[in-house]
């Protein structure tokens, strides 16, 4: 699927991986919906990437909020071709610590969030890509990109809710591309190692070396453009689907 004149529906759009992809998508020529749990910081995002894109706020597990924000992005560009899932939180605690055990509400917010919150947009997204006339000579109406992690595969010491959601996501995807092969909506996910997203920007030195000491060539952290651009070939290339792609320069992480 071409990019140009194609509309995105990116959660998690205001910042970090997300804005990059929306950033590229719009250079591409598509048209850019973002969607963020912040409604200010949403639309200064949209006011920054020009009358090609337009915001929307919410929380991705809310029902109605998605289906609004996505009746939005309908309204202003008449379709919504390509819904990448960027919105997402950590939460660090061992399973057992020393003030016992993890709590539940942690977990379950956690795995509400990035793996219920994607699969709430996903479908929804998907629902409105059905709609669509086919843009190739295969029947391709849609293109979806969930974001993982590493820690779906590696998940440090700390990081079970994490990593259950994330390897959620991950454990979705081939299912999800064999349910939506009638409406010719493809699926891939992206498992991004560490990247210099706002927060790790202004991490310690102690907080950085050993995850840049854990990669393997480039020895750095991913560059947020690295994302997007693969986001982007995902869409471009239509015989990528249902696969979980690691970009993470090699990282295999440590327990701590």
């Amino acid at each position: 699927m071409d990019l140009k004149d194609k509309v995105a529906f990116i959660t998690g759009g205001a910042s970090g991986l997300g804005f990059a992809t929306a950033e590229n998508f719009i250079k591409a020529g598509a048209k850019v919906c973002i969607f963020d749990l912040n409604a200010e910081t949403a639309e200064q995002a949209a006011e920054s990437l020009g009358e090609n894109a337009t915001f929307a706020s919410g929380d991705v597990a809310d029902e109605d909020a998605v289906k609004a924000g996505i009746q939005k992005a309908l309204d202003t560009f008449g379709a919504i071709h390509i819904n990448v899932n960027s919105a997402g939180i950590g939460a660090a605690a061992r399973t057992l610590g020393k003030d016992g055990p993890m709590p539940l509400k942690t977990f379950e917010f956690v795995i509400r969030v990035n793996l219920i919150g994607t699969y709430n947009v996903l479908r929804l997204c998907a629902e409105a890509m059905a709609k669509n006339d086919p843009v190739t000579d295969d029947g391709e109406r849609g293109v979806i990109v969930n974001v993982a992690s590493v820690a779906a595969f590696d998940g440090q010491i700390g990081q079970a809710a994490y990593s259950a959601s994330k390897g959620g996501v991950a454990g979705m995807t081939l299912p999800i591309a064999r349910d939506l092969v009638r409406q010719g909506i493809r699926i891939a996910t992206i498992a991004p190692g560490i990247f210099e997203t706002p927060m790790m920007k202004f991490a310690p030195p102690q907080v950085r070396e050993p995850l840049i000491d854990m990669t393997q060539f480039p020895k750095r952290l991913g560059d947020p453009s690295e994302f997007a651009q693969t986001a982007a070939y995902i869409v471009n290339c239509a015989y990528i689907n249902g696969e979980t792609i690691r970009l993470d320069s090699g990282i295999r992480m440590q327990p701590k």
